[in-house]
Protein backbone atom coordinates (compact mmCIF):
# COMPACT_ATOMS: atom_id res chain seq x y z
CA UNK A 1 0.00 0.00 0.00
CA UNK A 2 1.05 3.58 -0.59
CA UNK A 3 2.52 5.42 2.41
CA UNK A 4 0.14 7.79 4.14
CA UNK A 5 0.76 11.34 5.35
CA UNK A 6 2.31 11.63 8.82
CA UNK A 7 -0.28 13.96 10.33
CA UNK A 8 1.81 14.34 13.48
CA UNK A 9 4.37 16.38 11.55
CA UNK A 10 1.70 18.92 10.67
CA UNK A 11 -0.42 19.31 13.78
CA UNK A 12 1.72 18.33 16.81
CA UNK A 13 4.20 20.92 18.04
CA UNK A 14 6.76 19.65 20.53
CA UNK A 15 8.15 21.95 23.19
CA UNK A 16 11.25 21.21 25.23
CA UNK A 17 12.46 18.32 23.07
CA UNK A 18 16.21 18.77 22.43
CA UNK A 19 17.36 18.95 18.80
CA UNK A 20 19.47 15.82 19.30
CA UNK A 21 16.31 13.85 20.12
CA UNK A 22 14.55 15.16 17.01
CA UNK A 23 17.60 14.07 15.00
CA UNK A 24 17.30 10.61 16.57
CA UNK A 25 13.60 10.54 15.67
CA UNK A 26 14.49 11.19 12.02
CA UNK A 27 17.14 8.45 12.08
CA UNK A 28 14.80 5.89 13.63
CA UNK A 29 11.97 6.84 11.28
CA UNK A 30 14.21 6.30 8.25
CA UNK A 31 15.22 2.87 9.57
CA UNK A 32 11.60 1.96 10.34
CA UNK A 33 10.30 3.09 6.94
CA UNK A 34 13.05 1.49 4.88
CA UNK A 35 13.90 -1.67 6.83
CA UNK A 36 11.12 -2.50 9.30
CA UNK A 37 7.94 -1.73 7.34
CA UNK A 38 8.74 -3.96 4.32
CA UNK A 39 9.16 -7.11 6.44
CA UNK A 40 6.30 -6.63 8.89
CA UNK A 41 3.57 -8.44 6.86
CA UNK A 42 5.66 -11.59 6.44
CA UNK A 43 6.85 -11.49 10.05
CA UNK A 44 3.36 -11.07 11.49
CA UNK A 45 1.90 -13.72 9.17
CA UNK A 46 4.35 -16.17 10.72
CA UNK A 47 3.98 -18.11 13.94
CA UNK A 48 5.88 -17.69 17.19
CA UNK A 49 9.01 -19.75 16.73
CA UNK A 50 12.70 -18.91 16.90
CA UNK A 51 12.95 -18.75 13.09
CA UNK A 52 10.41 -15.89 13.08
CA UNK A 53 12.46 -13.66 15.40
CA UNK A 54 13.62 -10.63 13.34
CA UNK A 55 17.31 -11.18 14.03
CA UNK A 56 18.41 -9.01 11.12
CA UNK A 57 16.47 -6.05 12.55
CA UNK A 58 17.91 -6.74 16.02
CA UNK A 59 21.42 -6.66 14.60
CA UNK A 60 20.70 -3.49 12.59
CA UNK A 61 19.47 -1.70 15.71
CA UNK A 62 22.75 -2.62 17.36
CA UNK A 63 24.73 -1.41 14.34
CA UNK A 64 22.85 1.88 14.41
CA UNK A 65 23.68 2.26 18.14
CA UNK A 66 20.02 2.29 19.14
CA UNK A 67 20.75 0.02 22.11
CA UNK A 68 23.13 2.70 23.46
CA UNK A 69 20.45 5.40 23.53
CA UNK A 70 19.26 4.97 27.16
CA UNK A 71 22.76 5.04 28.62
CA UNK A 72 25.25 7.67 29.72
CA UNK A 73 28.64 8.33 28.17
CA UNK A 74 30.48 6.89 31.17
CA UNK A 75 28.63 3.62 30.53
CA UNK A 76 29.76 3.71 26.86
CA UNK A 77 26.25 4.77 25.97
CA UNK A 78 25.08 7.41 23.52
CA UNK A 79 25.26 10.13 26.17
CA UNK A 80 22.01 11.96 25.41
CA UNK A 81 21.17 14.77 27.81
CA UNK A 82 17.66 13.27 28.08
CA UNK A 83 18.20 9.51 27.63
CA UNK A 84 14.73 8.39 28.77
CA UNK A 85 13.04 10.85 26.44
CA UNK A 86 15.31 9.74 23.59
CA UNK A 87 14.52 6.05 24.20
CA UNK A 88 10.79 6.79 24.41
CA UNK A 89 10.76 8.71 21.13
CA UNK A 90 12.65 5.79 19.60
CA UNK A 91 9.94 3.43 20.91
CA UNK A 92 7.18 5.56 19.41
CA UNK A 93 8.81 5.56 15.98
CA UNK A 94 9.37 1.79 16.02
CA UNK A 95 5.83 1.04 17.21
CA UNK A 96 4.40 3.16 14.41
CA UNK A 97 5.33 0.33 12.05
CA UNK A 98 5.82 -2.64 14.40
CA UNK A 99 5.09 -3.04 18.08
CA UNK A 100 6.92 -6.36 17.80
CA UNK A 101 10.19 -4.57 17.08
CA UNK A 102 9.45 -1.90 19.69
CA UNK A 103 8.94 -4.50 22.42
CA UNK A 104 12.12 -6.36 21.46
CA UNK A 105 13.95 -3.04 21.84
CA UNK A 106 12.21 -2.32 25.14
CA UNK A 107 13.20 -5.68 26.61
CA UNK A 108 16.80 -5.49 25.42
CA UNK A 109 17.86 -2.13 26.76
CA UNK A 110 15.04 -0.21 28.45
CA UNK A 111 14.20 -3.03 30.87
CA UNK A 112 17.32 -5.20 31.14
CA UNK A 113 19.55 -2.16 30.86
CA UNK A 114 17.80 -0.41 33.71
CA UNK A 115 18.02 -3.47 35.95
CA UNK A 116 21.77 -3.67 35.31
CA UNK A 117 22.22 0.00 36.24
CA UNK A 118 21.55 -0.96 39.87
CA UNK A 119 24.49 -3.40 39.80
CA UNK A 120 28.10 -2.81 40.80
CA UNK A 121 30.40 -1.67 37.98
CA UNK A 122 32.15 -5.04 38.04
CA UNK A 123 28.88 -6.86 37.33
CA UNK A 124 27.21 -4.20 35.23
CA UNK A 125 29.76 -3.29 32.60
CA UNK A 126 30.48 -6.70 30.99
CA UNK A 127 26.77 -7.44 30.59
CA UNK A 128 25.84 -3.88 29.65
CA UNK A 129 28.57 -3.71 27.01
CA UNK A 130 27.39 -6.98 25.44
CA UNK A 131 23.78 -5.73 25.58
CA UNK A 132 24.55 -2.40 23.88
CA UNK A 133 26.63 -4.00 21.13
CA UNK A 134 23.96 -6.61 20.44
CA UNK A 135 26.47 -9.35 21.12
CA UNK A 136 24.09 -10.79 23.72
CA UNK A 137 20.30 -10.87 23.91
CA UNK A 138 18.87 -9.95 27.29
CA UNK A 139 15.61 -10.55 29.08
CA UNK A 140 14.02 -9.61 32.40
CA UNK A 141 12.18 -12.37 34.30
CA UNK A 142 9.72 -11.00 36.85
CA UNK A 143 6.30 -12.52 36.03
CA UNK A 144 5.35 -16.01 37.20
CA UNK A 145 2.30 -18.23 36.54
CA UNK A 146 0.61 -16.81 39.66
CA UNK A 147 2.53 -13.54 40.04
CA UNK A 148 1.97 -10.81 37.47
CA UNK A 149 1.06 -7.35 38.68
CA UNK A 150 1.51 -8.57 42.27
CA UNK A 151 5.21 -9.17 42.83
CA UNK A 152 5.08 -9.23 46.62
CA UNK A 153 7.22 -11.75 48.53
CA UNK A 154 4.09 -13.80 49.22
CA UNK A 155 3.35 -14.27 45.50
CA UNK A 156 6.84 -14.85 44.06
CA UNK A 157 7.75 -18.54 44.28
CA UNK A 158 11.10 -18.63 42.45
CA UNK A 159 13.58 -19.24 45.24
CA UNK A 160 17.34 -18.72 45.46
CA UNK A 161 18.80 -20.91 48.19
CA UNK A 162 22.15 -19.59 49.52
CA UNK A 163 25.13 -21.87 49.00
CA UNK A 164 28.76 -21.44 49.93
CA UNK A 165 29.65 -19.58 46.74
CA UNK A 166 26.32 -18.12 45.61
CA UNK A 167 22.78 -19.43 45.14
CA UNK A 168 20.83 -22.38 43.81
CA UNK A 169 17.76 -21.12 41.93
CA UNK A 170 14.56 -23.12 41.56
CA UNK A 171 11.26 -21.92 40.12
CA UNK A 172 9.35 -20.88 37.03
CA UNK A 173 8.87 -17.57 35.21
CA UNK A 174 6.18 -16.90 32.57
CA UNK A 175 5.54 -14.58 29.57
CA UNK A 176 9.24 -13.67 29.41
CA UNK A 177 10.09 -11.72 26.26
CA UNK A 178 13.17 -13.01 24.39
CA UNK A 179 13.54 -15.94 26.82
CA UNK A 180 14.00 -18.55 24.10
CA UNK A 181 16.86 -16.52 22.59
CA UNK A 182 18.36 -14.83 25.63
CA UNK A 183 21.99 -15.14 26.64
CA UNK A 184 21.29 -13.78 30.12
CA UNK A 185 18.35 -12.78 32.30
CA UNK A 186 17.81 -10.40 35.19
CA UNK A 187 15.65 -12.57 37.43
CA UNK A 188 13.51 -11.65 40.43
CA UNK A 189 13.89 -14.34 43.10
CA UNK A 190 13.21 -14.79 46.79
CA UNK A 191 16.18 -15.23 49.14
CA UNK A 192 15.10 -16.24 52.63
CA UNK A 193 11.80 -14.44 52.13
CA UNK A 194 13.33 -11.27 50.68
CA UNK A 195 12.92 -10.27 47.02
CA UNK A 196 16.28 -10.10 45.25
CA UNK A 197 17.51 -9.66 41.67
CA UNK A 198 20.18 -11.89 40.12
CA UNK A 199 21.85 -11.98 36.71
CA UNK A 200 21.63 -15.54 35.41
CA UNK A 201 23.44 -16.81 32.33
CA UNK A 202 20.85 -18.70 30.28
CA UNK A 203 23.17 -21.05 28.40
CA UNK A 204 23.79 -23.54 31.21
CA UNK A 205 22.46 -26.80 32.55
CA UNK A 206 19.37 -26.66 34.70
CA UNK A 207 17.52 -24.06 32.61
CA UNK A 208 14.61 -25.23 30.47
CA UNK A 209 12.81 -22.88 28.07
CA UNK A 210 9.64 -24.40 26.53
CA UNK A 211 8.52 -23.44 23.00
CA UNK A 212 7.29 -19.86 22.54
CA UNK A 213 3.73 -18.94 23.42
CA UNK A 214 1.14 -18.33 20.68
CA UNK A 215 -0.33 -14.83 21.00
CA UNK A 216 -3.05 -12.63 19.54
CA UNK A 217 -0.47 -10.43 17.86
CA UNK A 218 3.23 -9.46 17.80
CA UNK A 219 4.22 -12.80 16.30
CA UNK A 220 7.89 -11.87 15.88
CA UNK A 221 8.20 -11.02 19.59
CA UNK A 222 8.66 -14.32 21.40
CA UNK A 223 7.55 -15.00 24.96
CA UNK A 224 8.23 -18.21 26.86
CA UNK A 225 8.41 -19.73 30.31
CA UNK A 226 11.79 -20.16 31.97
CA UNK A 227 12.16 -23.14 34.31
CA UNK A 228 15.06 -23.09 36.78
CA UNK A 229 15.96 -26.54 38.06
CA UNK A 230 18.52 -25.92 40.78
CA UNK A 231 20.61 -23.54 38.66
CA UNK A 232 23.88 -22.41 40.22
CA UNK A 233 24.43 -18.63 40.26
CA UNK A 234 27.72 -17.09 41.44
CA UNK A 235 27.67 -14.70 44.40
CA UNK A 236 29.07 -11.97 42.13
CA UNK A 237 25.85 -12.03 40.05
CA UNK A 238 23.79 -10.36 42.77
CA UNK A 239 22.39 -7.00 41.66
CA UNK A 240 22.81 -4.43 44.45
CA UNK A 241 22.04 -6.48 47.55
CA UNK A 242 19.70 -9.09 48.99
CA UNK A 243 16.28 -7.60 49.69
CA UNK A 244 16.47 -4.86 47.04
CA UNK A 245 14.73 -6.90 44.33
CA UNK A 246 11.38 -5.14 44.52
CA UNK A 247 13.06 -1.72 44.34
CA UNK A 248 15.01 -2.84 41.26
CA UNK A 249 11.93 -4.38 39.64
CA UNK A 250 9.85 -1.25 40.20
CA UNK A 251 12.65 0.99 38.95
CA UNK A 252 12.94 -1.16 35.86
CA UNK A 253 9.18 -1.18 35.25
CA UNK A 254 8.97 2.58 35.77
CA UNK A 255 11.23 3.18 32.81
CA UNK A 256 9.47 0.44 30.85
CA UNK A 257 6.05 1.97 31.48
CA UNK A 258 7.09 5.30 30.03
CA UNK A 259 8.40 3.51 26.94
CA UNK A 260 5.23 1.42 26.64
CA UNK A 261 3.14 4.57 26.82
CA UNK A 262 5.19 5.89 23.93
CA UNK A 263 4.59 2.69 21.95
CA UNK A 264 0.85 3.17 22.46
CA UNK A 265 1.17 6.65 20.98
CA UNK A 266 3.06 5.23 18.00
CA UNK A 267 0.33 2.70 17.26
CA UNK A 268 -2.39 5.33 17.76
CA UNK A 269 -0.66 7.65 15.31
CA UNK A 270 -0.29 4.90 12.74
CA UNK A 271 -3.97 3.96 12.98
CA UNK A 272 -4.92 7.64 12.85
CA UNK A 273 -2.83 8.33 9.74
CA UNK A 274 -4.20 5.26 7.97
CA UNK A 275 -7.74 6.38 8.84
CA UNK A 276 -7.26 9.90 7.54
CA UNK A 277 -5.85 8.63 4.26
CA UNK A 278 -8.77 6.21 3.83
CA UNK A 279 -11.37 8.83 4.79
CA UNK A 280 -10.10 11.25 2.18
CA UNK A 281 -10.38 8.63 -0.57
CA UNK A 282 -13.44 6.59 0.39
CA UNK A 283 -16.66 7.74 -1.31
CA UNK A 284 -20.04 7.08 0.30
CA UNK A 285 -23.43 8.59 -0.54
CA UNK A 286 -21.87 11.09 -2.90
CA UNK A 287 -19.16 12.40 -0.60
CA UNK A 288 -16.03 11.21 1.16
CA UNK A 289 -15.92 9.89 4.69
CA UNK A 290 -13.73 12.90 5.47
CA UNK A 291 -16.70 15.16 4.73
CA UNK A 292 -18.95 13.44 7.26
CA UNK A 293 -19.20 15.43 10.49
CA UNK A 294 -19.41 12.39 12.77
CA UNK A 295 -16.02 11.10 11.65
CA UNK A 296 -14.56 14.62 11.52
CA UNK A 297 -15.46 15.09 15.19
CA UNK A 298 -14.28 11.60 16.13
CA UNK A 299 -10.87 12.16 14.51
CA UNK A 300 -10.62 15.61 16.09
CA UNK A 301 -11.11 13.97 19.48
CA UNK A 302 -8.53 11.29 18.72
CA UNK A 303 -6.01 13.85 17.44
CA UNK A 304 -6.34 15.73 20.73
CA UNK A 305 -5.97 12.55 22.78
CA UNK A 306 -2.90 11.40 20.85
CA UNK A 307 -1.28 14.80 21.32
CA UNK A 308 -2.06 14.72 25.05
CA UNK A 309 -0.68 11.17 25.38
CA UNK A 310 2.51 12.15 23.59
CA UNK A 311 2.99 15.18 25.83
CA UNK A 312 2.35 13.00 28.88
CA UNK A 313 5.09 10.51 28.04
CA UNK A 314 7.42 13.42 27.23
CA UNK A 315 6.76 14.84 30.70
CA UNK A 316 7.22 11.50 32.47
CA UNK A 317 10.47 10.87 30.59
CA UNK A 318 11.84 14.33 31.29
CA UNK A 319 11.08 13.99 35.00
CA UNK A 320 12.94 10.67 34.97
CA UNK A 321 15.83 12.37 33.20
CA UNK A 322 16.10 14.95 35.99
CA UNK A 323 16.96 12.09 38.35
CA UNK A 324 13.55 11.16 39.77
CA UNK A 325 13.56 7.38 40.09
CA UNK A 326 9.77 7.08 40.32
CA UNK A 327 8.17 10.10 38.60
CA UNK A 328 4.54 9.61 39.61
CA UNK A 329 1.77 10.12 38.75
CA UNK A 330 3.10 10.95 35.29
CA UNK A 331 4.54 7.47 34.67
CA UNK A 332 1.25 5.73 35.45
CA UNK A 333 -0.67 8.34 33.45
CA UNK A 334 1.63 7.99 30.45
CA UNK A 335 1.38 4.20 30.42
CA UNK A 336 -2.37 3.99 31.00
CA UNK A 337 -3.43 6.84 28.75
CA UNK A 338 -0.99 6.19 25.91
CA UNK A 339 -1.92 2.53 25.61
CA UNK A 340 -5.64 3.20 25.98
CA UNK A 341 -5.53 5.80 23.20
CA UNK A 342 -3.65 3.29 21.06
CA UNK A 343 -6.35 0.63 21.50
CA UNK A 344 -9.22 3.11 21.12
CA UNK A 345 -7.83 4.59 17.91
CA UNK A 346 -7.10 1.14 16.48
CA UNK A 347 -10.68 0.05 17.13
CA UNK A 348 -11.98 3.22 15.41
CA UNK A 349 -9.67 2.58 12.46
CA UNK A 350 -11.13 -0.89 11.91
CA UNK A 351 -14.60 0.65 11.90
CA UNK A 352 -13.56 3.45 9.51
CA UNK A 353 -12.13 0.93 7.05
CA UNK A 354 -15.26 -1.23 7.31
CA UNK A 355 -14.79 -4.62 5.67
CA UNK A 356 -11.24 -3.70 4.71
CA UNK A 357 -10.50 -3.04 8.37
CA UNK A 358 -11.30 -6.66 9.16
CA UNK A 359 -8.81 -7.88 6.53
CA UNK A 360 -5.12 -8.48 7.02
CA UNK A 361 -4.68 -9.33 3.34
CA UNK A 362 -7.14 -9.14 0.46
CA UNK A 363 -7.23 -12.35 -1.54
CA UNK A 364 -8.18 -10.66 -4.83
CA UNK A 365 -5.02 -8.59 -5.23
CA UNK A 366 -2.82 -9.50 -2.21
CA UNK A 367 -3.16 -6.00 -0.69
CA UNK A 368 -2.11 -5.78 2.97
CA UNK A 369 -4.14 -3.74 5.46
CA UNK A 370 -2.42 -2.47 8.59
CA UNK A 371 -5.29 -1.53 10.88
CA UNK A 372 -6.33 -5.11 11.65
CA UNK A 373 -2.80 -5.85 12.87
CA UNK A 374 -2.56 -2.61 14.85
CA UNK A 375 -5.86 -3.49 16.52
CA UNK A 376 -4.51 -6.87 17.66
CA UNK A 377 -1.15 -5.49 18.73
CA UNK A 378 -2.62 -2.57 20.68
CA UNK A 379 -4.24 -4.83 23.28
CA UNK A 380 -1.05 -6.23 24.76
CA UNK A 381 0.34 -2.88 26.00
CA UNK A 382 -2.81 -2.34 28.07
CA UNK A 383 -1.84 -5.50 30.00
CA UNK A 384 1.93 -5.94 30.19
CA UNK A 385 4.35 -4.02 32.42
CA UNK A 386 1.51 -3.33 34.86
CA UNK A 387 -2.12 -3.48 33.74
CA UNK A 388 -3.93 -0.21 33.15
CA UNK A 389 -6.09 -0.95 36.18
CA UNK A 390 -2.91 -1.03 38.27
CA UNK A 391 -1.86 2.32 36.76
CA UNK A 392 -5.20 3.88 37.74
CA UNK A 393 -4.74 2.51 41.24
CA UNK A 394 -1.30 4.13 41.41
CA UNK A 395 -2.75 7.44 40.27
CA UNK A 396 -5.51 7.12 42.90
CA UNK A 397 -2.88 6.60 45.59
CA UNK A 398 -1.34 9.93 44.62
CA UNK A 399 -4.75 11.51 45.16
CA UNK A 400 -6.00 9.71 48.27
CA UNK A 401 -2.78 8.36 49.79
CA UNK A 402 -1.82 4.79 50.51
Amino acid sequence: MQPVERIQDRIHHSLGVPPEVEELRAKVRKFAEEEVAPVVPQMEDGVEEVANFPGHLFRRMAELDFFRVPFASDENGAGYSTPMLAASVLMEELAYFSNTVAVIYDCQCVLAGRALQYASPELKMPYLSALMSGEKIACVAITEPEAGSDVSPSSVTTVAEPTGDGWKVTGRKRFIINACLADFACVLVKVEGRLTMLVIDMKQDGIVVPPPDRKMGMHGCLTSDIIFEGVRVPAANLIWQVGKGLRIALGTLTRGRIAVGASGVGMAQAAFDESVGHMKARQMYGKTLAEMQYWQFKLAERATQISMARDMYYKAALRHDTGEEFPEPETAMAKYYGTQVGADMARDAVQIFGGYGFMSRLGADDTNYRVERIYRESKGPEIYEGTNEIQKWMIARQIFGR
